[in-house]
């Protein structure tokens, strides 16, 4: 991980340390997608894992290179399985802890629908593209609609990887119905949430969960996306998902009017309300980290006493709730 860096990772990663005994999490060394330090066999190993297979830093896994940990954990059954696919992992082998956050307080459920704030939260390449295109077309449909972007690499500490995304942040900083925050802490980001209508994600990132997805529906947000990798797995159909489109024009036709329906659903419904209720109460008791804590507490003592070297092969660990 980037020592400056601040993304869903960093956060998860922090509050595992934050919450575990330090007596307890001493026994394990745990990896966070990529190795930066040596294993160490004096250790219970676990992997992890919240990026997609195929991405270089984890070519550790290759060649029976899973061996070398106790436990596989993922963010996903999406993401688990790819994993199983693309480096013949077995399934006794991994172990899915989902994504967690602190369900967001004091949500406003009735917003005013003649002035409907809009919100994209994550990084600029997942999707920024196709949102300004599709969102300046839907202004001529509903002229008082805002846009709030709050998108950067600097999250991650790779301020030069904004620089290919100079002219989309030129049109946000320039165009009077958008505000562009760039890079903002998580706290400032989970107020901004609560004060927005609509999450706006048109992904073209395959995700293997989404915090960003999981904050704005806790938010009590009406959300937009696609379906790409595991944004439905985390949605769960509360969202109004929609058919990723590899071809950009299509994909914004898809994404304009998934977001017209969304408004004119939120003006003729008398259920919507209720709906993102519900959503919430599911997304703040599924994705909940005073749960996941209970969850990874469980896990890390029953596996404390497993043996740390492997003789002759790895150790199979089975994990009970």
């Amino acid at each position: 991980m980037s020592l400056v860096a601040a993304g869903g990772t960093e956060l998860l990663m922090n509050r595992l340390r934050e919450s575990i005994s330090p007596e307890l999490l001493d026994n394990f060394q745990i990896v966070p997608t990529r190795i930066t330090d040596p294993l160490n066999e004096d250790k219970v190993r676990i992997a992890y894992i919240h990026d997609l297979p195929g991405d270089p830093s984890l070519d550790y896994l290759k060649d029976g290179g899973w061996k070398k940990f106790h436990l596989l954990i993922f963010v996903s059954n999406w993401q688990m399985q790819a994993f199983i696919g693309a480096y013949r992992i077995p399934w006794s082998k991994c172990l899915v802890i989902e994504n967690s956050i602190l369900p967001i307080e004091d949500v406003t459920f009735e917003k005013p629908l003649d002035d409907i704030n809009f919100i994209y939260t994550p990084t600029p390449h997942r999707g920024l593209e196709i949102l300004l295109p599709a969102f300046l077309e839907l202004l001529n449909d509903y002229p008082t609609i805002k846009l709030d972007v709050y998108s950067s690499f600097k999250l991650y500490g790779w301020e030069d990887r904004d620089k290919e995304y100079e002219h989309l942040f030129k049109i946000c900083d320039e165009h009077p119905s958008i505000t562009n925050h760039g890079a903002q802490p998580n706290e400032v980001i989970r107020e901004a949430l609560k004060k927005a209508t609509i999450f706006a994600y048109p992904a073209i990132w395959t995700e293997t969960s989404c915090l960003c997805l999981i904050e704005a529906m806790s938010a009590g947000l009406v959300c937009v996306h696609s379906n790409l990798g595991a944004l439905y797995e985390t949605a769960a159909n509360w969202t109004y998902s929609y058919q990723y489109q590899e071809d950009k024009e299509k994909h914004k036709t898809a994404f304009y009017n998934i977001m017209k329906m969304a408004i004119e659903n939120m003006k003729s419904s008398p259920h919507y309300i209720a709906r993102l209720q519900n959503q919430k109460i599911y997304i703040d008791q599924i994705h909940n980290w005073n749960y996941r804590k209970q969850q990874w507490e469980a896990l890390l003592t029953q596996m404390v006493s497993l043996p740390r070297a492997f003789e002759k092969e790895e150790v199979v660990f089975s994990y009970s709730t």
